[in-house]
């Protein structure tokens, strides 16, 4: 089917220039934020970072710390991004973080947070 040019012209401005929608509500990304960082801190894991075993209470406070810092640059704009940048690795090392939990092997930090995003997704609102 064949636009007539007078159509095509508000149609292609329309397509141009509509803000894209965002895939999450900031209030939404923040509500998932905040649950991770409860998680962490309600978890009887424990949290390796750089070589060393720590508690899930100082495991929250790092990555809210380094979560902090990198939401003030824009780089932590969602929950992926707050997992990828904030709550994966060391910045001074690179090594990834690891999360070990009674009874079972220890599993990159990562994929244990995001196996809990999903979770929390699919849970109903209200």
């Amino acid at each position: 089917m064949k636009l007539k040019p007078i159509l095509a012209a508000p149609l292609l401005a329309v397509a141009l220039f509509a803000p894209a929608a965002p895939a999450r509500a900031a209030s939404d990304a923040q509500a998932e934020i905040d649950h991770l960082l409860d998680y962490i801190a309600r978890s009887s894991c424990r949290f390796n970072r750089n070589c060393s075993w720590h508690g899930m209470d100082e495991a929250r406070s790092d990555i809210t710390m380094k979560y902090q810092y990198l939401r003030d640059l824009g780089k932590a704009r969602d929950a992926e991004s707050f997992i990828e940048e904030a709550a994966a690795r060391s910045s001074l090392s690179g090594k990834d973080y690891l999360v070990q939990c009674p009874g079972e092997a220890a599993m990159a930090s990562a994929a244990w947070l995001k196996a809990e995003l999903a979770r929390f997704r699919e849970r109903p609102k209200g």
